[in-house]
């Protein structure tokens, strides 16, 4: 019986160990641009950031009825996709770097992210930006008052909102 269990356990590490790091998966178009997408927006971020925008992905796929390519491709939602961006030329080849592994695990299973952990956000943005979407514009006595929004979470670098 020993022996059996250990077998188990071999074949289950020389199996099931490289899908779980990501390595050897086998990607749809639709999860290698979800996952170059949370690669070009926080691969800098750690696991942590890089949940927290596929959990955008995924709120915002969820919200707005759209595939998460739809979403991610969508124009001016993710700078890394923006056309005068500079490095998303570079967007492919981002699958081969050491953060890519886990990149792809979530772009797997986006579907069964927890998007409370951002609170269900649907923006974010860099710390030290203050986009014109991070305001709300109130009257008073006549004057236009641009009023900051406080962020939902902030995790690492970026700070998080529901807009929608």
């Amino acid at each position: 019986m020993k022996l059996f269990n250990v077998t188990i356990y071999i074949v289950t590490i020389f199996i099931l160990c490289p899908l779980l790091r990501g390595d050897s998966l086998r990607l749809t178009q639709e999860q290698r641009i979800v996952a170059m997408t949370i690669l070009g927006e926080a691969r800098g971020e750690g696991e942590v950031g890089m949940y927290a925008v596929a959990c955008i992905i995924a709120q915002r796929s969820i919200a707005w009825k759209q595939t998460p390519t739809q979403v991610c491709l969508k124009d001016w939602q993710f700078s890394c996709w923006n056309k005068n961006d500079p490095n998303r030329k570079k967007l492919p080849s981002l699958l081969n770097t050491p953060q890519a592994a886990y990149a792809k695990r979530l772009a797997v299973n986006l579907n069964t992210l927890r998007r409370d952990f951002i609170k269900y956000a649907d923006h974010y943005c860099h710390i030290d930006k203050n986009p014109f979407w991070s305001y709300k514009t109130i009257t008073r006595k006549g004057k236009k008052i641009k009023i900051p929004i406080k962020p939902l979470v902030v995790i690492n670098r970026h700070k998080f909102y529901k807009l929608r």
